[in-house]
């Protein structure tokens, strides 16, 4: 057993909540150990989209103030995650072309016109035109690119990283928490849950009330390298599928939404729905070569809103359950629960995201 080291702040899990957090405690002049079981930015990060979408059908009311305001942030988010990590992020800025589904219309945001067909292939002629379709002002970004850079940013400020370390106990011990992982014991003044789908998995000594409701929800996605490069530049939101492409020429294609536990496992006939449906879409991506198929575990909760909370140990803080909005909400999430970390009151009111409404 090594010897107990002690950090001002501890976070557990390094997928982008849990990094984009470290980056900010560290600049807030905490010392930052982010603790992490597998490799860094490989979960839920590494298989999402990347769609920044402050506005859409599953994305609930409630989360709509932080959705937009994250959005927002993106830009500058990006800017220094570059500049500190020196590498390149592919942050896209060409909007989405949404298709809506019927009992979506009068759901469409204020001020947004529907195309006209000519209007629809004047911005993207590979599109096959069906129902009502609108163009929206949105962002997207490569989780993979993001969660890479933020890491070695993360880095750059000196933020100490233990991969490969399973936490198995977190405890109350004098005036910090003291942290069990399978290799060795750390402490810190303040820790913060981030891990995601296994967020419930961490005990906490003494402190029932702690349990963290989270649970995976499982979406499977494919990318695939068109015959034509740049075909499309625009996001396409479909109520089947969605595609994202991306600067190097590949086009993301997702995603089923299942109820499958820590099941990873890629099912062939799934990918070839998403596919075939995708073909539907954009006609000459029945001819695309696919390049990879794979699967993500979504951490979610009872609700489908996110825990950003205190609990009831003090120094002890939860920041998980983004569903399907954890890029999207990455930077506000960093900024929000970075502040309640410290003992600031947040600038957003977060208070429906407490733990707390679990345990009534």
């Amino acid at each position: 057993m090594t010897r107990m080291k002690s950090w001002d702040a501890i976070i557990l899990g390094a997928g982008i909540i849990g990094l984009s957090l470290a980056r900010e405690l560290r600049r807030h002049g905490a010392s930052v150990l982010v603790i992490e079981r597998g490799e860094p930015g490989r979960e839920a990060s590494y298989a999402a989209a990347g769609m920044l979408a402050p506005w859409g059908g599953d994305l609930p009311l409630s989360l709509q103030t932080l959705a937009v305001t994250s959005a927002r942030m993106y830009p500058e988010f990006v800017a220094e995650v570059e500049d500190e990590s020196g590498d390149k992020v592919d942050l896209r800025d060409q909007g989405a072309i949404v298709f809506f589904s019927e009992h979506e219309h009068n759901e469409v945001p204020e001020g947004t016109a529907l195309l006209t067909a000519t209007e629809l292939a004047g911005l993207e002629p590979c599109l096959s035109a069906n129902g009502g379709v609108a163009k929206l002002q949105e962002r997207s970004v490569d989780p993979r690119a993001l969660a890479r850079a933020s890491f070695h940013a993360a880095r750059h400020h000196n933020v100490d990283v233990a991969s490969g370390s399973q936490v198995t106990e977190v405890r109350r011990e004098g005036e910090g928490l003291s942290i069990q992982t399978t290799h060795s014991h750390y402490s810190a003044a303040i820790v913060v849950n981030c891990c995601g789908a296994w967020a419930g998995q961490i005990k906490v000594q003494g402190a029932e009330a702690c349990s963290i409701p989270a649970r995976p929800v499982k979406g499977q996605m494919l990318s695939v390298i068109p015959l034509q490069r740049g075909m499309l530049q625009r996001v396409v939101r479909a109520p089947e599928v969605y595609l994202v492409p991306r600067s190097d020429g590949r086009i993301l294609i997702g995603a089923t939404v299942e109820e499958a536990g820590f099941d990873k496992r890629v099912d062939p006939a799934d990918i070839r729905r998403l596919h075939q449906q995708a073909a539907k879409l954009v006609p000459q991506l029945a001819e695309a070569k696919m390049l990879e198929a794979w699967a993500g575990l979504r951490p979610s909760t009872p609700d489908d809103l996110p825990i950003l909370s205190a609990t009831e140990v003090p120094g002890y803080f939860v920041a998980t359950g983004h569903f399907r909005n954890g890029i999207l909400l990455a930077p506000i999430t960093a900024q929000l629960v970075g502040q309640l970390a410290r003992g600031i009151q947040p600038e957003l009111d977060i208070s429906s995201f407490s733990l707390a409404r679990f345990q009534k």
